[in-house]
């Protein structure tokens, strides 16, 4: 008797552990595709970001400075496998983005003198205007974004 039963109960267990494994990697598979799903949408979205803020940079509805900010920090955070060395592609933006990257904004700027603020606000229009041209052409190309 013993020796039908145990067999039997080694069936069960083995249908049972593949039962588990088998609706395991089903909803593996099923992470797995919402994640990536969400990945495409957040790339979408900063890919539309980038677009828009260029559209905003041509339209001079949003100065070279933080344009370059707002966009190189978008390029550096796109969640792809292999970014490109956006550097290379966009020289000017990204020249301008080193050079001002560290000023001061939001409450640390405010607690700068009049002065100070002046004086940072006039090197950073010439920095923008020594990079216009380039950046120009670099919006061109950005308007159009797509990784």
């Amino acid at each position: 008797m013993t020796e039908l039963i145990l067999p039997i109960l080694g069936a069960i267990i083995i249908i049972a552990l593949g039962i588990y494994a088998g609706k395991t990697l089903y909803l593996l598979k099923q992470q797995n595709i919402r994640q990536q799903n969400a990945r495409n949408k957040r790339i979408e979205s900063m890919e539309q970001s980038i677009q828009t803020i260029a559209f905003a940079m041509q339209q001079q509805q949003c100065n070279y400075s933080e344009g370059a900010v707002r966009i190189c920090n978008l390029l550096k955070a796109l969640p792809i496998a292999n970014i490109p060395d956006y550097s290379t592609v966009y020289p000017e933006l990204h020249s301008l983005y080193d050079k001002i990257k560290d000023y001061p904004t939001h409450k640390e700027r405010d607690a700068l003198s009049k002065q100070e603020r002046r004086r940072q606000d006039k090197q950073r229009e010439q920095l923008e205007s020594e990079a216009e041209t380039g950046i120009q052409e670099e919006i061109v190309l950005l308007r159009v974004f797509s990784c």
